[in-house]
């Protein structure tokens, strides 16, 4: 359609619709509060932690909480508690600095995510009974966590397994989505890589919307646990 063609079409539409064109859009209006960008800022960083693993447990996630010496074992601990098996880990630089990745391949027969593999990594996810990965941020609001998917951090890592670990520093917890999006906002204006995708979870799979009844682990993993750093 070119350009006269369009105006012709729109200003029929809108004589048909009896008022005339709009072509200044109105002004918006003046927003009643600010809650979307400040609910929950006034907390303290602690303050923030304490909504955030309070809400995940009423979204049945397991939380434990421990120290960045003691991080690898609390890990291992969560592995044995919910069975052990085919462990599949995300190649992520965090986990290994931790000490996460090496304690585990140690001790239960597991997988690193690896880029070259292609869908392999997939199958391997599938198979698994658990899955371990290292969150960016955990949202206060919602009791969520969010990750970035790269080519070292799958997102079938997360998804797949029957289990989920997530690894997340006190330090990391934000407000809520608003905080995340400046946050991202900031990484496009630097000009930095985005990630592929950005999941933001909250507690293991699960529906509601027959009878409003419950059902978890319907399309995703049945247990979420948060390994929970205090690094502050």
């Amino acid at each position: 359609m070119d350009q006269q063609n369009r105006e012709n079409f729109l200003n029929k539409l809108a004589a048909k619709m009896g008022r005339a064109r709009k072509l200044v859009p109105d002004q918006m209006e003046e927003q009643v509060n600010h809650h979307p960008t400040t609910r929950l800022t006034h907390l303290s960083q602690n303050e923030l932690c304490n909504e955030f693993m309070s809400f995940a447990k009423v979204l049945l996630v397991d939380v434990v909480e421990t120290k960045e010496a003691d991080v690898a074992q609390a890990v291992l601990d969560v592995c044995e508690k919910y069975g052990g098996g085919n462990i599949v880990l995300n190649n992520d630089d965090r986990l290994n600095q931790l000490g996460i990745t090496d304690a585990v391949k140690a001790k239960y027969d597991s997988f690193v995510w690896d880029f070259s593999l292609d869908r392999e990594n997939i199958a391997k996810s599938a198979e698994a009974n658990i899955g371990i990965v290292h969150a960016e941020y955990g949202l206060a609001e919602s009791g969520g966590i969010v990750l970035y998917a790269t080519k070292d951090n799958g997102r079938s890592t997360s998804l797949l397994p029957t289990t989920s670990v997530v690894v997340v520093r006190k330090s990391k917890v934000l407000p809520r989505v608003a905080q995340l999006a400046q946050v991202l906002h900031e990484k496009a204006q630097a000009g930095e890589r985005m990630p592929s995708c950005i999941n933001i979870i909250s507690g293991p799979s699960a529906t509601a919307d027959i009878e409003l009844i419950k059902v978890v682990g319907v399309h995703g993993p049945v247990s979420k646990i948060y390994v929970v750093i205090d690094d502050l």
